[in-house]
């Protein structure tokens, strides 16, 4: 192997097929434009000096409490208040398997990288997106924003990852995720990144990398 000991994905949007689908089957399903949800989480960001999503992901809010900031939110805009309870269902309804990239990460684990995966996450969206993968088999930790209290791309979550990897040094780390914002954070810490934007141009990346 290079010098590279660990490999740390992303969940959303790597390992799975894009999220903007997500939000596009959210739209047809509803009716609510994804504009008119992004306008939405601004007012109450600006009100409240917290972007609610981030603050869902940081685990300090629950899913009931921001979808009723939502719908509050979206009432005046939308002329009612929408119901907006179906949300995780749709979102993941419309998620797929990434299949060539968790074949990827299962082969690195069989090639004996250490495995961790690191999430953006809500906390009661985890049945629904553990049941996407097989995440035992493959990663050795799991580090999810919404139980630990800090999200990407804040310094925090990525030494809270390296520590749980047995306080593996960030050079001897490869980060993947679809966000480049947060492979810029994982590089600041002296990881190597990989900014992830589809398999073709991934994959190759990643074994470079590995390469060294």
């Amino acid at each position: 192997m290079s010098a590279i000991e660990a490999v740390i994905s992303d969940f959303g949007g790597v390992l799975t097929t894009p999220l903007i689908g997500s939000f596009a089957a959210f739209q047809n399903e509803t009716g609510i434009p994804v504009e008119a949800l992004g306008r939405a989480m601004g007012g109450i960001a600006e009100r409240e000096g917290e972007h609610p999503l981030f603050e869902l992901e940081r685990g300090r809010i629950t899913e009931e409490r921001f979808l009723s900031q939502l719908a509050e939110e979206l009432t005046p805009e939308l002329g009612h208040r929408p119901v907006l309870h179906r949300f995780a269902e749709i979102y993941f309804d419309a998620l797929e398997p990434n299949e060539p990239m968790i074949d990827l990460m299962r082969d690195l684990r069989g090639r004996g990288y250490r495995m961790a995966l690191l999430t953006n996450n809500i906390r009661e969206w985890e049945p629904y997106w553990r049941a996407m993968l097989p995440v035992d088999e493959i990663f050795e930790i799991v580090v999810d924003s919404a139980f630990v209290g800090v999200r990407k791309p804040e310094p925090e979550i990525y030494e809270i990852t390296l520590e749980r990897l047995g306080g593996i040094a960030p050079e001897r780390a490869l980060f993947v995720d679809d966000v480049e914002v947060n492979c810029e954070a994982a590089r600041e810490l002296g990881m190597a990144a990989v900014h992830f934007r589809d398999n073709e141009q991934a994959v190759p990346e990643i074994e470079a990398a590995l390469a060294g």
